[in-house]
């Protein structure tokens, strides 16, 4: 079977089982499960770490994963990323004691406080900075300045407020935008079965994009409805009884549904219809 490792826990793990089953995958629904079989599909789902996914896929014990692109980075593992799965976005930012730093520069000589060390290593050395070190913490690192262990951070940030609680402001360029992402082993040929499920998860992706709609439009008129409603490739027209009219079906980016109907309506489009779409392949 083919072999994915999935997040057992943390804000990647429900909405990296939410996409398996909507990409048509049994999934578990007693999360002390550790293995899944699901052998109508030929795969099966073992739930780790999130941090120990990387490893995981890097040695071949699995065929593919889903994990953070900090926590990939981080692991230093001989995984790649095959596939942006567009959830659990975050932004790594380094954070020193408000008015003291501006730029990435002053971090040289510095102490660097972080849960992700190798990323943070990796990216000031890209940099050419060197810190006087770089401090691995499992949490709280906000509270590593004040407690003296460090002179500034580097982590993940949302809001800011956590970091503007402990007298914290971000510096410099983010590190790194991240977010879920599917991996496969860096090197090798891709492992039967990752095409598929790479495939089946872009659908779901495509499908939470786009809506697929219909109308009637005068035929008179279908030159400037096509143009408002282009379609992937081409929209599909169909003649209806009534010669003088079309009907016209298409996807439409989801989050422009309204502001093409109203477009629809004044070249006289009319039984303007949205329909979500579950699924797809493009």
């Amino acid at each position: 079977m083919f072999r994915v490792a999935v997040p057992n826990k943390g804000s990647l793990s429900e909405p990296a089982v939410a996409m398996l089953r909507e990409a048509g995958y049994k999934q578990r629904r007693d999360t002390r499960e550790l293995v899944l079989a699901d052998p109508e599909n030929d795969i099966e789902f073992f739930f780790l770490r999130p941090r120990d996914v990387a490893v995981y896929v890097g040695t071949g014990t699995v065929d593919a994963g889903i994990t953070g692109r900090d926590l990939l980075l981080d692991s230093g593992a001989n995984a790649e990323e095959h596939l942006p799965l567009e959830f659990a976005r975050s932004t790594f930012r380094f954070a020193a004691p408000a008015g003291t730093m501006s730029s990435i520069a002053e971090i040289a000589g510095k102490r660097v406080a972080t849960s992700y060390n190798v990323l943070v290593a990796d990216h000031l050395a890209a940099q050419g900075i060197t810190p006087d070190s770089v401090v691995h913490l499992d949490g709280a690192v906000e509270s590593s300045v004040k407690l003296g262990v460090a002179d500034l951070i580097a982590d993940v940030v949302e809001t800011g407020t956590t970091l503007k609680a402990a007298g914290l402001e971000v510096f410099g360029e983010p590190i790194l935008v991240s977010e879920a992402v599917l991996i496969k082993r860096k090197g090798v040929e891709d492992p039967a079965g990752l095409s598929t499920l790479a495939r089946r998860l872009q659908g779901v992706l495509t499908a939470h994009k786009y809506v697929l709609m219909d109308y009637d439009v005068p035929a008179a008129n279908v030159a400037q409805a096509v143009a408002v409603t282009p379609g992937l490739e081409s929209p599909t027209v169909s003649p209806l009884h009534d010669s003088e009219w079309v009907a016209v079906r298409s996807m439409v980016p989801k989050n422009q549904t309204n502001k093409v109907m109203d477009e629809l309506y004044e070249i006289g489009a009319r039984a303007i219809l949205v329909t979500g779409i579950m699924a797809c392949r493009l």
